[in-house]
């Protein structure tokens, strides 16, 4: 899920409305948040809805929530994306790459799915920003509404 936005590559869901998808993404990033384990704050956000590659946007669509952490010292990055990997596939995540990416700060990047949840996320520690972050996109697999209903855009 994390790796593509080809309608080919984009696991199904089942069906929902684009509000309770995204109170279920909401749920998810609530744990991930739970997993992170250190004191700070995360920023407001409120999760959106995205297309579905190919396929038609007024039926099919995937839930998407952009959010950043901000731990009470920037020594905590560290501990907090320690507790990420380690938690996470005790959660049903399996993490498909961790390690530094390839900007020129080398920020060190978890990426994970969770087929059971039918969800990634991609996960980036960025210390010498300012404030020290972590960046979290969570994505959905690809939800079709109930019959007689169009996805509602936000």
């Amino acid at each position: 899920m994390t790796s593509s936005t080809d309608s080919g590559d984009v696991s199904s869901v089942g069906t929902s409305t684009s509000r309770d998808a995204a109170a279920e993404v909401q749920k998810v990033s609530s744990r991930l948040y739970d997993l992170i384990g250190v004191k700070g704050r995360a920023s407001e956000g409120s999760p959106g809805v995205q297309d579905c590659g190919d396929k038609d946007r007024e039926t099919y669509f995937r839930i998407f929530h952009k959010w950043s952490f901000y731990p009470a010292s920037a020594d905590d990055l560290d501990v907090a994306m320690r507790n990420l990997k380690e938690g996470l596939p005790k959660q049903g995540w399996k993490i498909v790459e961790y390690g530094p990416d390839s900007s020129a700060n080398k920020n060190l990047t978890l990426i994970a799915d969770n087929d059971g949840q039918k969800a990634g996320v991609h996960i980036t520690q960025m210390k010498k920003r300012n404030p020290p972050k972590l960046s979290l996109m969570l994505v959905s697999g690809c939800y079709e509404v109930p019959d007689g209903q169009k996805v509602e855009h936000f």
